[in-house]
């Protein structure tokens, strides 16, 4: 039995600088994250919790706002010029399920 290497996944090359924007907007995110979990171990205040909470979320929507825009600027439309219509209706699926 031959060994099958390819992932049934589509991948993604990024610049370096795509990649470093999206590692240092994650890492972030990341970090308000452990500060939300160590505001709750340390029994902070609600609303200050909740403070917290919404900045985390409006940096993890610019992350998915600049992926989003990178993704339509490089492999939807690549993919537009090398015919393949379906990757259009992959990226309604997207949005659609962003938008929930």
């Amino acid at each position: 039995m031959s060994e099958n290497k390819e992932c049934c996944h589509k991948t993604k090359e990024r610049t370096d600088k795509e990649f470093t924007d999206l590692i240092h907007r994650l890492n972030r995110v990341e970090g308000q994250i452990r500060g939300i979990k160590r505001m709750v171990e340390e029994n902070a205040y609600c609303t200050d919790i909740l403070m917290q909470v919404s900045a985390a979320n409006a940096a993890l929507n610019s992350f998915t706002k600049v992926l989003l825009g990178n993704h339509i600027k490089t492999c939807v439309a690549r993919d537009i010029r090398e015919g393949k219509e379906e990757t259009i209706d992959e990226l309604v699926v997207t949005l659609q399920k962003l938008m929930k």
